[in-house]
């Protein structure tokens, strides 16, 4: 059996007792790369609260993310930051993914909802320049150990 052979059989392996591993698959790799993304608003201003500010940033999300090939799994709001769960290819360049939706996103929202938003913030500033991305799984990274672990016995 070739090498991308047994990879994609790992997808059918019962690695913790009871997870399966689901991959994603290209012409030389298999892989599962999920990741989870919180942005939050500049000052933690309280700006999500209007349901059409919501639809129009998840809306704008969906577009940016099938651009890049990206696929949004789940997106939720609170009004002062976004919770964005994804899965994207290995080549996908993150920081550039990342860096456009801020942009692409924050123009879109301060000029569609310029009157709603604009007293909240400074200088026309949307997003903090800091952010949260943290891979995720489909198994504990403890499950993970064990199965590594019992290679070879």
């Amino acid at each position: 059996m070739d090498e991308l052979a047994h990879l994609i059989n790992l997808s059918e392996h019962n690695i913790s007792g009871n997870m399966v591993y689901k991959f994603d698959k290209n012409a030389h790799s298999v892989y599962a790369l999920h990741y989870h993304f919180v942005q939050c608003i500049k000052y933690r201003k309280k700006v999500l609260d209007f349901p059409e500010i919501i639809n129009e940033l998840k809306e704008r999300t969906r577009k940016i993310s099938e651009s890049y090939g990206v696929e949004v799994t789940t997106m939720e709001t609170d009004l002062d930051h976004i919770h964005i769960l994804f899965k994207a290819k290995p080549q996908t360049d993150l920081i550039k993914f990342i860096n456009n939706w801020k942009s692409a996103t924050s123009k879109a929202l301060q000029n569609r909802f310029s009157k709603r938003i604009k007293s909240k913030l400074w200088k026309g500033v949307f997003w903090s320049g800091s952010y949260c991305l943290i891979t995720t799984g489909q198994t504990t990274l403890k499950q993970v150990k064990k199965y590594v672990e019992g290679q070879g016995k």
